[in-house]
C-alpha cells in the first residue's frame, strides 16, 4: 500500500524546490533591474541558470521517479530552454539504486499470479539494470514455455513497487507548477506549459504500461519482419502482464563496443552505415520509429553462414516509440529536400510550414542565419564539425546573438521524438565511425523522394519558378521606385557608384531571372523524365522560351 505521509512529503519537497527557484528568479528578473541592477541581473544570469539545473539534478537523483525522466526529457527541450540548463542535465543517467529483490519478487508474484518458482527455471536476483520506474533481471523459462518458445534464456522486467503512486505524486506537482509558470509572461509567450507536461505524462504513463511496450516491440518486429538487417526479442505473453515483462534475452556486443566488434571481424563503420540507414527507414518508410537508440539499447548479434552481413542489429526497449502521421511525413519531406540542397529559404519555409515556429519569428533574419550555416557548415560531417576553428563558431553566434537567445522554436512531441532519435543516431553512428557524415546517410532518401514522387519535385521547381516570374513581374517597378528615389534624393545612398549599378541591375534583372526560371525547368524536366516522360518532356519544351530571353537578353546588355 503506498504510503500517504511519504507521497506527502515528496509533494511538498518538489514544490518547495520550485517556489525556492520562483522566489530566486523574481529577485534577480524582476526586482533587481526595477531598482536599477540590471547589469547584476545579465552577469549573473549564466551561472544562475547553471545552479537551477544543478541542484534539480540532485533532487532528481535523490528521489528518482519521473524526475530523473523529466531531466532527460528537458535536457532535449533546446526550443524552450536555455543552453545553460539543458547541458547541465544531458548527463542525468536513469540509474538508481535497485530495490530490494524481496519487494521485486512480491509484485511480480501478485502480478503473475503464481510463485517466480512455477514460472521461471531460475532467476538472477542481481539486476541488469536499475532503473527509475522499473528492474531488469537475467532469468530462465521453464522446459515446457521453452519448448513452446523455442528459447530459454529470457530478460524479466518488473516495474519498481509503489512507482504508480510516484508517478501519480510527481503528476500532480508538475501540473502545478506549470499552473504557475503559465501566469509568467514571458513563459507564456514562449511555451504552453501545461501542454508540454501533458506530453510528457502521456509518454511517462505509457512507458509504465508494460502491455504496451509490449505491443510496440510486436509492431516492431513486424515491420522488420523480413529485413536481415534487424533482430528484434519475442515477447513470452503468457509471463507478461502491465508490471511484469518477459522478452526474449538478446543479448550481445554492445553496439560501441569496438574491441569486440573488431575481435568478431565486424567492421565498425560498415555497422554505422547501416544502422544509420536503418533509423532512416523508419522515419521515411515505415512511419514507426524507435525514440530511444541509446547504445544501451543496441547489441550487434554474429549470425552463422555466409549470406547476408554476417551480423545483425538488434533493438531492445522499445518503451519510447514515435510516429510519423501523414501530416508530418510532407514537413519532413520538405525539410529533407531544402537540408540537401542547401536551401536556407526553403527550410525556413519547411518548419514554418510544419509548424515549428513561434507566430513572432523573424522568418528574414531566420533564413539569413541558416543560409550563412549551410554555406559555412553544411555537408560537415561531426568529425569536421568539431575541428572548426572556434573563432567561426563565435562570429556566427556573435552576428546571430539575438536570434539565438531568441530561439523561435517550439517543437510538438512528434518531432521532438525525431530529433532525439536523430541526434543519438547520429552520436552512436560518430561513436562507430569518426568520418561518418550524416549529410551522405540522408542524401540516397532525398534522391528516392524525388524519383518515388515526381509530383512533389515538379511542385517544388514550379514554385521556384513561379516566384522568379513573380520577382521579373515586380522588378521593372521596383527599379522605377529606386530610380525615383535616387533622383529626388530621398534614397539613403550607402553603396559607391550607385547609379551605376542600378543601371545594370535594370539592363540584366530580366536576363537573370529568365536563366534562373530557364535551370528551374530545364532540371525539373530532366530529373522527372524517368518517372512521368511526358510531364518531363513539357517542362524541358517550356524552358526553350526563358532560355532564349536569357541568352539574347544577355547579348543586347553588352
Amino acid at each position: 500500500m503506498p504510503d500517504a505521509g511519504l507521497d506527502r512529503a515528496r509533494y511538498r519537497r518538489i514544490m518547495r524546490f520550485a517556489a525556492m527557484q520562483f522566489i530566486a528568479m523574481g529577485w534577480y528578473e524582476l526586482v533587481l533591474p526595477k531598482i536599477g541592477l540590471r547589469a547584476v541581473t545579465e552577469r549573473t544570469r549564466t551561472a544562475r541558470l547553471r545552479k537551477i539545473a544543478a541542484r534539480f539534478r540532485l533532487i532528481a537523483v535523490d528521489l528518482g521517479g519521473l524526475l530523473i525522466k523529466l531531466g532527460q526529457f528537458m535536457s532535449s527541450r533546446l526550443d524552450v530552454l536555455p543552453p545553460e540548463i539543458t547541458k547541465e542535465l544531458e548527463g542525468l543517467q536513469d540509474e538508481v539504486p535497485a530495490a530490494p529483490f524481496s519487494e521485486i519478487r512480491a509484485l511480480a508474484e501478485e502480478e503473475l499470479g503464481l510463485p517466480l518458482e512455477s514460472v521461471y527455471a531460475s532467476v538472477d536476483e542481481d539486476p541488469v539494470a536499475a532503473a527509475s520506474l522499473g528492474q531488469a533481471y537475467r532469468a530462465r523459462l521453464t522446459p515446457s514455455d521453452a519448448m513452446q518458445t523455442g528459447y530459454e534464456d529470457v530478460i524479466l522486467k518488473v516495474q519498481r513497487p509503489g512507482i504508480a503512486g510516484i508517478v501519480a505524486v510527481d503528476l500532480a506537482a508538475l501540473r502545478r507548477v506549470a499552473r504557475w509558470l503559465q501566469r509568467v509572461r514571458v513563459v507564456a509567450k514562449r511555451v504552453d506549459m501545461p501542454s508540454l507536461v501533458e506530453e510528457f505524462a502521456r509518454a511517462s504513463l505509457e512507458e509504465i504500461d508494460y502491455l504496451h511496450e509490449a505491443s510496440n516491440c510486436e509492431r516492431f518486429a513486424a515491420t522488420f519482419e523480413k529485413d536481415e538487417r534487424v533482430r528484434v526479442p519475442e515477447v513470452v505473453w503468457e509471463r507478461t502482464s502491465r508490471r511484469v515483462l518477459t522478452l526474449e534475452d538478446v543479448s550481445a556486443i554492445k553496439i560501441t563496443d569496438l574491441a569486440a566488434l573488431r575481435a568478431a571481424g565486424i567492421n565498425p563503420a560498415k555497422v554505422a552505415s547501416v544502422f544509420a540507414a536503418v533509423m532512416l527507414d523508419q522515419l521515411f518508410e515505415h512511419n514507426f520509429f524507435h525514440a530511444d537508440p541509446h547504445p544501451g539499447n543496441l547489441f550487434v548479434s554474429p549470425t552463422k553462414g555466409g549470406d547476408g552481413l554476417g551480423w545483425r542489429l538488434t533493438f531492445v526497449d522499445f518503451g519510447m516509440m514515435g510516429e510519423v502521421p501523414p501530416g508530418l511525413r510532407t514537413a519532413l519531406r520538405e525539410l529533407v529536400l531544402a537540408a540537401v540542397g542547401r536551401d536556407g529559404r526553403g527550410m525556413v519555409e519547411a518548419m514554418h510550414n510544419a509548424g515549428v515556429l513561434l507566430p513572432e519569428a523573424d522568418l528574414g533574419e531566420l533564413e539569413r542565419a541558416v543560409t550563412k550555416a549551410f554555406a559555412r557548415f553544411g555537408g560537415m560531417g561531426l568529425a569536421e564539425l568539431r575541428d572548426i576553428d572556434v573563432r567561426d563558431l563565435r562570429d556566427f553566434a556573435l552576428e546571430f546573438s539575438d536570434l539565438m537567445i531568441e530561439m523561435p522554436f517550439q517543437m510538438p512531441e512528434d518531432y521532438l521524438l525525431i530529433i532525439r532519435a536523430g541526434s543519438l543516431t547520429s552520436g552512436v553512428c560518430s561513436a562507430l565511425d569518426p568520418s561518418f557524415n550524416v549529410w551522405d546517410a540522408v542524401d540516397p532518401y532525398a534522391q528516392k523522394m524525388l524519383r518515388g514522387e515526381p509530383v512533389e519535385f515538379v511542385n517544388h521547381y514550379a514554385h521556384q519558378a513561379w516566384e522568379s516570374a513573380g520577382m521579373l513581374w515586380r522588378m521593372p517597378r521596383r527599379l522605377d521606385t529606386v530610380l525615383g528615389k535616387a533622383e529626388d534624393g530621398t534614397l539613403a545612398v550607402t553603396v559607391p557608384q550607385m547609379e551605376t549599378a542600378l543601371t545594370r541591375v535594370e539592363r540584366t534583372g530580366r536576363r537573370v531571372v529568365s536563366a534562373m526560371i530557364f535551370a528551374a525547368l530545364l532540371v525539373a524536366g530532366s530529373r522527372v523524365h524517368a518517372d512521368a516522360p511526358l510531364g518531363g518532356n513539357l517542362m524541358m519544351i517550356g524552358s526553350i522560351l526563358p532560355g532564349l530571353h536569357a541568352v539574347f537578353g544577355r547579348r543586347s546588355s553588352k
